[in-house]
């Protein structure tokens, strides 16, 4: 063989190597056309048996059964939701870890003075989940039987009041001081570790009202183990026949939706994403879901990932106000 010969021949060969390496899937694209592989992590940042786990396990359920491996709930409560948020804003973006977030996340900017992550920064949206009004709770020996018995009641007694959260910047917690500034009342604030353990001692009188979710509200309600006296969204919701909204009870201006949807860690490889976005659309449509849903007064979510960015942009902007007009604050 020739020089010339044998240098046609080692370009020829340098280029089928090139094109046989092109073929082959890099890292991530490897990684995104054989996921799910193995169990997906879905961190609920509040504990069992609260709302945001209820809505957790539901979906999570549906989403597993439709990706073909198991969605394993995490529960990772504390300060409103940060711990999770921060576990899932490092977690490695390969497309196992996932975030549960609620409204709470986008209430925290406002109540800390600094946070471990960045929730618009770290994260990445994949699709609202669902959407709840709050509703206002008494416990049964509180003699009022509408908003504005509740307020002439604690006006009555002022600091003997206390309203119950899921922990300091949750949904409730600014539900509460909403209540408190627009109402110009006197209650105090007692954070909780979750739903759950807050409803308890509602019910058990430790504590004497709470701004709670509709899921984690509906069954006490119905049981006649607390009372509902107004709801918190712009309508009224008929998973609580005759039970008006807080604004037409002659608090004008009031509406808190809490809101669920799943986020991933920045950096998640964009096939997955759109996977598990294209999944969760599908699931929220199954009309089991849709029922369980509307039978605890929760509406499914319905955004694509850029509409629910722009969604907490807008969020994160009026609870920052919120927080800074009442004074609420992580102590």
């Amino acid at each position: 063989m020739t020089p010339c010969m044998a240098r046609r021949t080692a370009l020829r060969m340098l280029a089928g190597a090139a094109i046989a390496m092109a073929a082959v899937p890099t890292g991530s694209a490897f990684a995104a056309d054989h996921w799910p592989s193995k169990p997906i992590t879905l961190v609920v940042p509040f504990a069992s048996g609260g709302t945001t786990d209820i809505i957790g396990r539901a979906v999570g359920q549906r989403l597993g059964e439709a990706l073909g491996q198991p969605v394993v709930v995490d529960n990772r409560p504390g300060a409103g939701g940060t711990i999770g948020g921060a576990l899932v804003a490092r977690a490695n973006p390969d497309g196992y870890t996932f975030l549960l977030a609620t409204v709470a996340h986008t209430m925290a900017p406002g109540i800390y003075k600094t946070l471990p992550y960045d929730f618009q920064k770290d994260l990445e949206p994949i699709g609202m989940v669902a959407l709840t009004p709050n509703v206002v709770l008494v416990n049964t020996s509180i003699p009022a039987r509408n908003v504005q018995e509740l307020i002439a009641y604690i006006k009555a007694n002022p600091g003997k009041v206390n309203y119950g959260s899921a922990g300091i910047g949750s949904t409730e917690h600014l539900s509460g001081e909403l209540f408190r500034s627009a109402t110009g009342t006197d209650i105090s604030h007692v954070p909780y570790k979750g739903g759950a353990p807050m409803m308890t001692d509602l019910i058990a009188g430790q504590i004497q009202m709470a701004i709670e979710t509709s899921p984690s509200a509906n069954p006490h309600v119905k049981s006649g183990k607390v009372k509902a006296l107004a709801v918190t969204s712009a309508k009224r919701s008929p998973a609580y026949p005759g039970v008006p909204t807080v604004a037409e009870s002659g608090v004008p201006g009031y509406e808190v939706t809490t809101w669920y949807a799943l986020m991933a860690p920045r950096g998640t490889p964009e096939p997955i994403r759109q996977r598990m976005s294209a999944e969760l659309a599908k699931v929220l449509k199954q009309s089991d879901v849709q029922k369980r849903f509307d039978d605890q007064g929760v509406t499914a979510g319905d955004m694509t990932p850029p509409q629910l960015a722009a969604f907490i942009k807008t969020e994160t902007t009026k609870w920052t106000k919120v927080a800074k007009d009442s004074g609420a604050k992580a102590e």
